[in-house]
């Protein structure tokens, strides 16, 4: 997968997975990375699959309904490369935190509910519930933030705590952020987001 890999200030901080939103690129969330821990090293990922020209992590068939078999089949590639890229770059697996948005975030829960504790944790900014129905991993011990906007046309408020509910039922710790905004990503859902961060894996 094309992507980006910055070695960490401090090798023992998690390493930063940063996933994009749709007709997003692995530039895009570089940004972010430096307000959560500027000191982290990143792995920032472009999806593979184009929708008209735009990059994804998965298909669609339409707003907000998901291609399941893509999403499985991209979720493993995407579980896949993190093993690769942990090899390749000398990294520990079990020591990624995701932040991803929009369809990057989606990708991310993907990850968590089909592969358990693939990561050690996540930001989680305006996603969507990736599939419903099938049973869950134990997620005791992992904690999530998610950043939802109250007047999110695309991810209504339901699907924020619908996600929420789904996560602590398994047992992990879900932080749920509102803002008063739509699906954009404000400067100031990042800085809770940082926030929750700092708090939640301080060395």
């Amino acid at each position: 997968m094309r992507h980006i890999f910055k070695p960490g200030k401090d090798e023992s901080k998690p390493v930063l997975l940063l996933l994009h939103g749709t007709g997003g690129n692995e530039q895009d969330l570089i940004p972010l990375a430096d307000i959560i821990d500027p000191e982290a090293p990143v792995l920032s990922v472009r999806g593979n699959v184009l929708e008209h020209g735009m990059p994804r992590f998965f298909r669609r068939l339409a707003e907000g309904v998901f291609d399941e078999e893509d999403l499985v089949f991209r979720t493993r590639e995407l579980d896949d490369f993190l093993d690769e890229a942990a090899e390749k770059y000398g990294f520990q697996r079990g020591n990624i935190v995701a932040v991803g948005y929009s369809n990057g975030a989606n990708i991310a829960g993907s990850l968590l509910f089909h592969f358990g504790k693939a990561l050690k944790g996540a930001i989680l900014h305006h996603p969507m519930v990736p599939r419903r129905g099938i049973d869950l991993a134990d997620l005791h011990g992992l904690n999530i933030f998610i950043g939802a906007g109250t007047n999110d046309p695309i991810c209504p408020p339901m699907e924020s705590e619908d996600l929420k509910a789904l996560l602590e039922g398994v047992g992990a710790e879900v932080h749920l952020h509102w803002e008063e905004n739509g699906h954009q990503l404000t400067y100031s859902e990042v800085e809770r987001a940082a926030e929750w961060y700092k708090a939640t894996f301080r060395n």
